[in-house]
């Protein structure tokens, strides 16, 4: 028991990076997002979605894998979806090769369960699974939203367009959802002088 207690501690060492681990995503207040606190505004919106959704859901499964979604980036980083470069391309196999060094890190059937967890949003074949991957890219555009105009790159501008309404479109209520932020998106570049139309058929275009 005190062993197991020990790779429990010694775990939350190493997973506590994701609270330093910041991502490309600005908050309200200017500051940049943790890894963490995107997890937990998806955790957030896993609660208040589901009970909304056309098929009931395991909810306790899905906040599962929301926590653990994205520890693979406590070894790796982030990496923000539109970057181009070599780890970018890595980004799959080193991803594989954390979710595996997390397992091992941990008792044989905590490890297991972890990994399933990995394996599952990786296959992305359960209901449970669809819906973190629709959070996921709904909590970065609902972020991009709230930060200031600026911190946006023109590369995000598509993305507006192009990043939620597959992952979506499985749920009546989820697309709807993502209708909203999509509109909100679209808003915010007006009010700062963008040429919506021009980056919506930039995003139908790719």
């Amino acid at each position: 028991m005190r062993n197991q207690a020990r790779t429990i501690l010694d775990f939350l060492s190493f997973s506590e990076r994701i609270k330093r681990e910041l991502r490309h995503s600005w908050l309200s207040d200017g500051r940049r997002e943790s890894v963490a606190e995107h997890s937990w505004q998806m955790a957030l919106m896993a609660i208040l979605v589901a009970p909304h959704l056309r098929r009931p859901v395991d909810l306790l499964r899905v906040l599962e894998m929301i926590v653990v979604h994205d520890l693979t980036e406590a070894v790796i980083g982030d990496i923000p979806a539109f970057e181009v470069s070599p780890r970018q391309d890595a980004k799959r196999r080193r991803e594989a090769e954390a979710a595996l060094r997390i397992r091992d890190s941990l008792d044989a059937d905590t490890g297991g369960h972890v990994y399933a967890l990995f394996l599952e949003l990786e296959s992305g074949g359960t209901s449970e699974a669809k819906l973190v991957h629709a959070l996921d890219r709904l909590e970065v555009q609902v972020q991009h939203n709230l930060a200031a105009d600026e911190t946006w790159e023109p590369v995000e501008y598509p993305m507006v367009f192009n990043r939620l309404s597959q992952p979506c479109r499985h749920d009546p209520f989820l697309a709807a959802l993502a209708a909203l932020v999509e509109a909100d998106g679209a808003a915010k570049m007006a009010a700062a002088g963008i040429d919506v139309a021009a980056v919506r058929r930039a995003a139908e275009a790719a």
